[in-house]
C-alpha cells in the first residue's frame, strides 16, 4: 500500500486565494489517491469554495486560520504577532507532526522566516535556499537561490551547492549532477567579490561535481544541472526565464494564427508543439522547495494558479518518498 501524505496548504495565500489554491488542492486529491490535504485558511471563504468541486471528502480537511499575512507587512513582526494566520497554523501543523509538508503561495518573507522559526534549520546549516526546477533543453536544472538570501556569504553558496546535488540526485535522478556557479564570463577570474570568493571553494570540494562558471544565456541550453547564485542574481533570472517563456508563448501563437495558411500549418504541428510548449511551461514544475529545514516547505508563485498548486501539492509526494530532509541532514552532519 501506497504511504499517505499529509499537506498542509495555505489557502489564504497568493493572488488567486482562496479560489485557485482550493481548486488546486481539490485537482491534486483527485489525481493522487495517496494525497490528503489540510487547507488552512478562514472558514467560510474556504468552505464556500469547495463547494464547487467534487471529492473525497475524507481527504480534504478545512483547518481554521481567522488571519491572513500580507505581501505588505514586515514579515518577522507578522508572524509573531499573528498567531492564527493561515501561514503560522499550516506550519505549525507540520512542525506538530500532523502534516508531512507546507504549501504557501502567500508572503515569500513570511513563509521564510515562518518556517525557520517554526520548523526549524536542520542542524549545520547556515542559510535556507529556495529551490525551483528550470525547464530547459536537456529537461530541468535546480537553481539555488531564486529568493531567500540576497546577502548570502561564499559558505552559504557552497552549502546551497551540496543541497542541490542531493535534491537533483534522489528527486531528479541525476547521477553526479554538475553544478556550476552564475557568472559574467567563463573564466575564473572573472566576476564579483562573492563569486571570486566561492569559485575556489566550490572548485576544491569533493562532494560535488562542480564545472565552473555559467553565463545565464546558457541556463536555458542545459549546460548545468545545479545553478548556484545569491538570491537578487537568482529571482532575476527565475523572473526574466518566466517573462520570456510566456512572451515567446504569445508570439507563437499569434504568429501560427496570423493568416489562414499559417492556420492550417499551426493545426498540422499543434500535437508537437502543444508538447514543447508544455515542457517550457513553469507552472508545470510546480513551486520552489525551501531546502534544509526540518520539514517540508514549498513555496509556489504569488500568481500561482491551479495548475502550479496541484503540482506544488504532488511535489510533496517525492520529497516525502525520498526523504530529501534526512539526507540532507545526514550529509551536513557528517561534514561536521
Amino acid at each position: 500500500m501506497q504511504s499517505t501524505v499529509r499537506v498542509a496548504v495555505d489557502a489564504m495565500g497568493g493572488d488567486n486565494a482562496p479560489s485557485e489554491i482550493v481548486k488546486g488542492a481539490v485537482e491534486a486529491v483527485n489525481e493522487c489517491p495517496e494525497i490528503t490535504v489540510h487547507l488552512v485558511g478562514q472558514l467560510t471563504a474556504v468552505q464556500e469554495e469547495l463547494k464547487k468541486y467534487t471529492y473525497d471528502q475524507n481527504r480534504i480537511k478545512v483547518v481554521a486560520a481567522s488571519e491572513v499575512i500580507t505581501n505588505e507587512e514586515a514579515p518577522v513582526n507578522a508572524i509573531r504577532r499573528k498567531k492564527d494566520s493561515s501561514i503560522v497554523v499550516a506550519l505549525n501543523l507540520v512542525k506538530n507532526g500532523e502534516a508531512d509538508a507546507f504549501v504557501s503561495a502567500g508572503s515569500t518573507g513570511a513563509v521564510l522566516v515562518g518556517a525557520q522559526l517554526i520548523a526549524g534549520r536542520i542542524k549545520g546549516v547556515e542559510r535556507p535556499p529556495l529551490a525551483p526546477l528550470l525547464p530547459t533543453m536537456n529537461g530541468v536544472s535546480l537553481l539555488v537561490d531564486c529568493g531567500a538570501n540576497v546577502d548570502a556569504r561564499a559558505s552559504h553558496l557552497v552549502q546551497f551547492a551540496k543541497m542541490g546535488s542531493i535534491y537533483m540526485e534522489h528527486v531528479v535522478g541525476i547521477k553526479n549532477p554538475r553544478v556550476a556557479i552564475v557568472n559574467i564570463g567563463a573564466e575564473e577570474e572573472k566576476g564579483n567579490l562573492l563569486v571570486k570568493e566561492t569559485f575556489p571553494l566550490l572548485k576544491n570540494c569533493d562532494e560535488i561535481n562542480f564545472i565552473g562558471s555559467i553565463e545565464a544565456r546558457e541556463i536555458p541550453n542545459g549546460a548545468a544541472d545545479v545553478i548556484v547564485c545569491e538570491a537578487f542574481v537568482g529571482n532575476v533570472i527565475l523572473k526574466l526565464y518566466e517573462g520570456l517563456a510566456s512572451a515567446l508563448m504569445k508570439k507563437i501563437k499569434a504568429g501560427l494564427t496570423s493568416t489562414t495558411i499559417s492556420t492550417i500549418g499551426a493545426a498540422l504541428v499543434k500535437p508537437a508543439l502543444k508538447k514543447t510548449l508544455k515542457d517550457f511551461d513553469m507552472s508545470s514544475y510546480g513551486g520552489a522547495p525551501l531546502l534544509g529545514l526540518n520539514g517540508l516547505v514549498v513555496k509556489s508563485h504569488g500568481s500561482s494558479n491551479a495548475l502550479e498548486i496541484k503540482n506544488s501539492i504532488i511535489q510533496c509526494i517525492s520529497f516525502k518518498e525520498n526523504d530529501i530532509n534526512t539526507k540532507i541532514k545526514e550529509f551536513i552532519q557528517k561534514e561536521n
